[in-house]
């Protein structure tokens, strides 16, 4: 069982068969169906078609794997064996015992037998049907009986009822059959079911839902309906709990009823414990007549009356000491009493009332029967001497003797007698039987085994010998006589015990190879077998305790407790015990032994400091040594200017008031050059080595432009570094005229300095008007400014509008220009389009080209005279 041991993804509940019935066919011949569609008229609609119905057949294969997958998650009659799943039992239990407990005030004492069905159900094996000896799962058919309320499959019990049938049914000839309704009994508790009860449908217990669905949330087989059936024996009734297994429990309805006596007041009770005793004495009368009932109230009859008094006999002689509950008694005395014929005397022994008449008196038979007379009683009837013919034992002869007193003898004729089986026949005296030696060799009921009776009459005895087939369990035999058909189930149940024996529960035999054992609430009680006083607690189990968890706490060598987990019993392979005696041995399996490891080192963080004292670090205790941190030392050398450039190193201290930080004799020596900074301005090194204090002096020449980088001046380098900014600015300067151009285009009038140039520049420009014709001599810098202009005066302007008007006249001579050249292609183009005659005729006649200049002379005049008038006027303004 089980409900799911695992949470599966819904892709992996594709097996191979769902699978291979998703795949969608492979195409047939080259190109598929689609492309032998396609190439057919009307063939893009058949593929898209073939498509579909390919994907619809795909869709319900998944569907269909997918519900295979959900009901195998809940398939198992029971649930797993963890917290959530115990937890949700809990609830579903609760769920069905609500409206019952809200009926008896939460007292659920009445319901322990219905809950030890409902625990079978959902507990691992505990539900297994007797027929097939296999476990219940919940979404199989099942059927319960209503006499044991024992769950079996639905297909095991319907064989198992025609089965049954066809066994009782099978002597009987066509004529007895169907006259009789033969049952058909429970494979448990044998109880008996009519032909038409034969289970056919899946229901739930209580009867109401067919095929219920299967609900993870709901009691296995369940429809979680109220049960509504009614209570054994019935009160009017009906069960309040939900669809449950087994019986219904006791009535928890309120009724007001009296006590057995009818003497109390009617109080409200339990209608299952309706039945109440006030304890009061019963007071009714005995049998006797003469008591009364002295017990407690009770129910039914009372009991005999347990007085004792002085009772006579039936015939009155004799007087004892008897219980009043039996008042008469018969002695042990003959009565005595004279007959009313007065020869002799009753013969029978106490009794009550008058003796009766003389046994001997009246008419009388002979012994034969045949003739009757009147004697008086004194005298004994005497034999009529005719023959007795009283049928003999044999029932077939009679007495040939004369009429006698006593018992006729035994049939002495001889017969020939034939044998009860029919086969022989002998003459022997009547009175003895004749058996053959013959065995009869017809098989019995059994339909295994001969009869091997003697002379049998053919209605052969049922089979004496026991059954001894291996029942379903294949733990014990069948202890029934020799049957046919299936044997009864095993009615033994197992126990199935935890390793402790403190937790039991009990299922069908067979079962217990194959059933896990119950879980168990009980701490192990298993002595520790590592150096710890006492185990982890952990419930009841079976095979090894598990490794213990706890730290191990032993003292090391250095003083710290091992914290790492108990390692007495690790398991360590070994290896190399084995040698293979060549390539066709195969490998063994590895082997473990248990033992006990060495603690590991101790991990205890230990804080170091490293050889060069730069940093202190937290080491584990077994390597808490002196370490180099793989940095530089960094101790400041000699030179005062440079670091030990090696790794973090060991120093000895010379001097005990030295600083930590000056470097020892282990550190390096300075061998680089002096590289401490110049001063601004000076290109040099210092010529010392790596010396400490300030470098001296430098006395070398400098090469340098002056500020406009036309010439080369040579500036001592002390000089120019020590000097202020006015003295380097005189040092650069080369005393003569800037060459550098203003942005008005003069050259700049001052010395030769740094920066940019002033830009007022003095020069003297001339301005002119727009038209070019007046002029003007002003400072540049107000040009520059925009502080002088001159404007044109009405001279200009009528000089402008004539030029204007000279090329409006230009223009319009273009124009016209233009006009005739367009004409004169259009004539000719007209002309070429005349008749043979005409261009015979001018074929003839002999055409004067006219040259390049002819034709071009008037457009290249007229521009040239044109710009010719306008320089001229020009001239004449500007010279005025």
């Amino acid at each position: 069982g089980g409900r799911g041991r695992g949470r599966a993804r819904p892709g992996d509940g594709l097996n191979a068969r769902a699978r291979a019935a998703a795949r969608p066919p492979a195409p047939k011949g080259p190109g598929g169906a689609c492309a032998a569609a396609t190439n057919s008229e009307g063939g893009s609609g058949e593929c898209q078609l073939s498509s579909r119905k390919k994907f619809d057949e795909i869709k319900k294969a998944n569907q269909a794997a997918a519900k295979k997958l959900v009901e195998d998650q809940f398939s198992s009659s029971s649930e797993d064996d963890d917290e959530d799943a115990e937890d949700k039992q809990g609830k579903i239990l609760a769920k069905t015992f609500t409206i019952y407990t809200n009926q008896t005030d939460g007292d659920a004492s009445e319901l322990e037998r219905t809950r030890q069905y409902m625990n079978e159900a959902f507990q691992s094996g505990a539900m297994t049907c007797l027929i097939c000896i296999a476990s219940i799962k919940r979404n199989q058919a099942v059927w319960s009986c209503c006499g044991c309320f024992c769950i079996f499959h639905l297909v095991c019990i319907q064989k198992w009822a025609k089965d049954s049938l066809f066994l009782v049914s099978s002597p009987l000839t066509d004529d007895d059959f169907g006259k009789k309704d033969y049952p058909w009994p429970c494979p448990k508790c044998r109880f008996e079911y009519k032909r038409s009860e034969t289970p056919s449908r899946y229901y739930c217990y209580c009867g109401k839902v067919e095929n219920p669905a299967l609900d993870p949330w709901l009691v296995p087989h369940s429809c979680g309906q109220i049960c509504e059936r009614e209570f054994k024996p019935p009160c009017g009734h009906k069960c309040l709990l939900l669809c449950h297994p087994g019986p219904c429990p006791p009535c928890p309805k309120m009724v007001t009823t009296t006590c057995h006596c009818k003497k109390a007041k009617p109080v409200p009770r339990r209608c299952s414990a309706k039945e109440w005793s006030c304890r009061l004495p019963c007071g009714r009368t005995l049998l006797c007549g003469q008591h009364t009932c002295e017990n407690s109230c009770h129910a039914g009859d009372c009991q005999p009356c347990p007085q004792v008094s002085k009772q006579q006999c039936i015939c009155g002689r004799q007087t004892a000491e008897r219980l009043c509950a039996s008042p008469q008694w018969q002695c042990d005395q003959v009565c005595g009493k004279h007959l009313p014929c007065g020869n002799h005397t009753c013969e029978q022994v106490c009794h009550a009332g008058p003796c009766g008449d003389c046994p001997r008196s009246g008419k009388r038979s002979c012994p034969c029967g045949k003739s009757k007379f009147q004697l008086p009683c004194t005298e004994d009837v005497p034999t009529c001497g005719d023959s007795c013919d009283k049928v003999l034992e044999c029932g077939i002869h009679k007495c040939s003797q004369r009429c006698h007193r006593g018992p006729c003898e035994i049939c002495r004729q001889e017969v020939e007698k034939q044998c009860r089986c029919g086969k022989h026949t002998k003459r022997m005296p009547c009175h003895k039987p004749y058996l053959c030696e013959t065995k009869c060799t017809k098989i019995r009921d059994c339909q295994k085994h001969q009869c091997r009776r003697k002379c049998c009459s053919g209605n052969c005895p049922p089979c004496d010998q026991v059954c001894g087939r291996t029942l379903g369990c294949r733990n014990h035999k069948c202890p029934s006589g020799c049957h046919r058909g299936s044997c009864n189930p095993c009615p033994e149940t197992v126990d199935v015990k935890c390793n402790c024996g403190k937790t039991v529960i009990k299922v069908p035999c067979g079962r217990e190879r194959t059933i896990r054992p119950p879980r168990c609430k009980q701490l192990c009680s298993r002595p520790p077998t590592c150096h710890h006083s006492s185990r982890e607690k952990h419930y009841c189990h079976f095979g090894r305790c598990p490794p213990c968890r706890q730290t191990c706490q032993k003292t090391l060598t250095c003083g710290h407790l091992c914290p790492v987990s108990c390692h007495d019993e690790a398991l360590v392979k070994q290896t190399g015990l084995h040698q293979s005696a060549g390539p066709w041995e195969q490998p063994s399996e590895p082997a473990f032994i248990q033992t006990a490891l060495p603690c590991p080192p101790c991990e205890v963080p230990i804080p170091v400091e490293c050889l060069g004292q730069h940093e202190v670090s937290p080491l584990p205790c077994h390597s808490a040594n002196p370490y180099s941190c793989k940095r530089l030392c960094g101790r400041l050398l000699d030179c005062q200017n440079h670091t030990c450039m090696k790794e973090c190193h060991c120093v000895t201290k010379l001097d005990s008031t030295a600083d930590g930080k000056k470097a020892g004799p282990e550190c390096s020596q300075c061998e680089e050059e002096c590289t401490k900074p110049r001063p601004p301005g000076c290109p040099h090194r210092c010529v010392l080595p790596c010396h400490p204090g300030d470098c001296p002096s430098c006395l070398q020449m400098l090469k340098i432009k002056c500020h406009c980088k036309l010439s080369m001046l040579y500036i001592e380098c002390l000089k120019l570094t020590s000097a202020d900014l006015k003295e380097k600015e005189l040092l650069i300067s080369c005393k003569n005229q800037c060459p550098k151009e203003l942005p008005c285009g003069h050259r700049c009038k001052e010395i030769c300095h740094s920066g940019s140039c002033p830009l007022n520049c003095s020069q003297k420009v001339k301005l002119r008007c727009l038209c070019k014709r007046l002029k003007k001599e002003v400072q540049c810098s107000k040009i520059q400014e925009g502080q002088v202009s001159l404007e044109c005066d009405a001279l200009c302007k009528e000089m402008k509008r004539k030029a204007s008007e000279i090329k409006e006249a230009e223009a319009k001579a273009a124009i016209e220009e233009e006009k005739r050249r367009q004409q004169a292609e259009l004539e000719a183009f007209e002309n070429r389009l005349k008749g043979r005659r005409k261009n015979k005729r001018r074929k003839d006649e002999v055409e004067v080209e006219q040259s390049s200049w002819q034709k071009y002379k008037n457009l290249i005049m007229l521009p040239v005279f044109g710009v010719v008038v306008v320089m001229v006027a020009w001239l004449m303004v500007y010279n005025d």
